[in-house]
């Protein structure tokens, strides 16, 4: 019984897993229809949205187009007009000093005393002392060279003394010479009539030698005082030299101003030894300044061919001190002996009224130089905005532009001068367009104000 059991029992659990099994399986296909069914009507519904916008599409009636209209542009331009044109070269130069110098002592010793003008800019006239150096050992030269020299002379007389007395001495020998040539031709003639004897002759002969070798060594010392006065007088001009040099000496214990000038630098003090050709002052004349400018090989050359030349041209000087601009006129006075090899221009000089300003120049004063250039006939002047790439501008012609080629002659400031490439009359764009180019509509400001159109208008 027990058995029979067991074995319904299994039956039933297997039935009932069988049950369940199916149960599962058609839950699963009832889930897969559901989502087959979804897609379907997804489906559906695009391909009836897109039918629809492509019926909307090809049913749409066609809307007129709006015209389109060329871009003007308003702009500004100039009437070109040929004329006489002299413009004006701005550089900038350097003030200096026309006049310089560097004072040396000229001799050795002390300082003793020092002008108390003798500072960095320290003003000294013409003349004044400088600078005084010990006079005692040169007073002390020249009174020795004045003694030496005094002596001289004294030797010197006593010299032409002694040749006077030669001379005397020499004439009296002569005269003794005369008459002891004459007793001898008195006795030989004697001798030769037989009233004479051989002895007497030859004691004549004897004297007559005796007073010739008095004349001559009388003859050799005059020779000699001569000889010592010319050595002398050789030594006196070397005294006379040295008390020369002496005095000099003297007076070059006193260092004074050349000029009237300003004094740049100083190195002395009093008790300070110097050297001679020791540099202890330096100054420059400050009334006589030149401003010193470059210009290019091409404005010079335009100058150089001009007929009024470059010497003698006016120039005007700013010099800016405080953010204040003070202004001097000058004249061109000479060009620069070298070319400047590292500015690749032509250095000029201009003398410069320094005393015009308040403000007194000084050298090295940065200064901007303006001076008129050449004269430009028959040249047309427009503004340098009006210039594109260098060469080109664009004149307005029935309301488009035309494109020139034209040859710049120089600027002038803001300017430009054209040589060749307009015609009086053509109207020059000035206002810059960055789309330039031939045939660009413009119009100018009246035009646009009488059509009430305004740029892409």
């Amino acid at each position: 019984m027990l058995q029979k059991s067991n074995i319904a029992g299994e039956q039933d659990e297997a039935g009932n897993a069988g049950a369940g099994s199916s149960v599962h399986a058609t839950g699963l296909i009832s889930r897969i229809g559901f989502g087959v069914a979804q897609l379907a009507l997804m489906a559906i519904v695009l391909a009836l949205a897109f039918a629809a916008t492509f019926y909307l599409v090809n049913t749409k009636p066609e809307v007129p187009k709006k015209p389109v209209f060329p871009t003007v542009y308003t702009v500004e331009t100039l009437m070109a007009k040929q004329g006489v044109h002299q413009p004006e070269i701005r550089v900038y130069g350097e003030i200096v000093a026309a006049r310089s110098v560097d004072l040396r002592s000229l001799v050795s010793g002390q300082v003793t005393a020092v002008n108390p003008k003798l500072k960095s800019g320290g003003v000294v006239d013409k003349g004044e002392v400088l600078l005084e150096v010990d006079r005692f050992n040169f007073e002390g030269a020249l009174r020795e060279a004045q003694a030496n020299a005094a002596e001289t002379e004294a030797k010197i007389q006593e010299a032409n003394a002694r040749v006077e007395l030669e001379k005397s001495k020499l004439a009296s020998l002569r005269d003794q010479l005369q008459l002891a040539s004459n007793d001898l031709s008195r006795i030989e003639q004697l001798r030769s009539r037989g009233t004479a004897t051989e002895k007497q002759v030859e004691d004549r002969k004897l004297i007559l030698s005796q007073r010739e070798q008095a004349v001559e060594q009388s003859e050799i010392t005059l020779t000699v005082e001569n000889a010592r006065i010319e050595q002398l007088r050789a030594t006196m001009l070397r005294l006379d030299w040295k008390i020369e040099q002496s005095k000099r000496d003297l007076e070059n214990t006193r260092l004074t101003a050349p000029f009237r000038a300003t004094v740049s630098s100083s190195s002395v003090e009093i008790g300070k030894l110097v050297n001679a050709n020791d540099v202890v002052v330096s100054m420059y004349q400050g009334d006589s300044l030149e401003a010193r400018f470059v210009l290019t090989d091409e404005r010079f050359g335009r100058l150089q061919a001009d007929r009024t030349g470059v010497a003698g041209r006016e120039v005007e000087v700013v010099w800016n001190v405080g953010g204040i601009d003070y202004s001097y006129s000058g004249v061109v006075d000479r060009i620069g002996a070298e070319i400047t090899s590292a500015s690749g221009g032509v250095e000029l000089f201009a003398i410069v009224n320094a005393g015009e300003g308040p403000v007194q120049l000084r050298p090295g004063a940065f200064v901007e130089i303006t001076l008129p250039d050449r004269t430009f006939e028959g040249h047309f002047r427009i503004p340098e905005a009006s210039l594109y790439e260098g060469n080109r501008v664009y004149v307005a012609v029935d309301g488009a532009l035309q494109e020139r080629l034209v040859e710049v002659a120089a600027h002038d400031g803001e300017d430009v001068l054209i040589a060749a490439g307009l015609e009086d009359g053509d109207e020059v764009l000035v206002t810059r367009i960055s789309e330039i180019g031939p045939g660009l509509k413009v119009q100018t400001e009246d035009q646009a104000a009488r059509s009430g159109t305004r740029d892409g208008g």
